[in-house]
């Protein structure tokens, strides 16, 4: 049988801490009955709308988004917030490059961009399953053709 989840009103924040980017607020916790744990604040901002590559338009999922880098870049990140954080400078790029339309090419590559300097490994593991990789030229072409070019996010 589990514990009923703590109520965030019956609890006392013992630790408030900004992200890097600004956009969250992290906060430890702790229930009436001592268990500890974290919430994240975030600011609500206006839905991003994607555009897929079949010409459907649907929102932004951070969720679906976060899914999706969990999987492809596996152990080469070391935490969940991490992958969070990777996810916000993402959005945050992407709501820069367009008020509130951007295509499903362009969350892509802003995930490339991102890991591009976070983690080579992890980097090179999302571009084969985003760029759907079938050879080992496949591998090197991606590798030439970043350290080619710079940041392309908003191409």
């Amino acid at each position: 049988m589990s514990a009923a989840a703590p109520r965030i009103g019956d609890s006392k924040v013992l630790e408030s801490r900004e992200t890097d980017d600004g956009t969250t607020i992290r906060r430890r916790r702790v229930s009436a009955d001592g268990h500890r744990f974290t919430t994240y604040e975030r600011i609500e901002l206006p839905q991003l709308m994607v555009r897929k590559r079949s010409g459907n338009r649907e929102v932004f999922d951070r969720d679906k988004l976060i899914n999706s880098v969990r999987r492809s870049v596996g152990k080469f990140m070391n935490s969940e917030l991490e992958v969070e954080e990777v996810v916000n400078r993402v959005e945050n790029h992407l709501r820069q490059c367009s008020e509130d339309d951007v295509t499903s090419e362009q969350v892509g590559n802003a995930v490339l961009d991102v890991l591009a300097e976070r983690n080579e490994v992890a980097y090179v593991r999302f571009a084969s399953v985003f760029l759907k990789f079938t050879t080992l030229d496949d591998f090197e072409r991606i590798l030439r053709e970043r350290r080619k070019k710079g940041c392309n996010i908003c191409e």
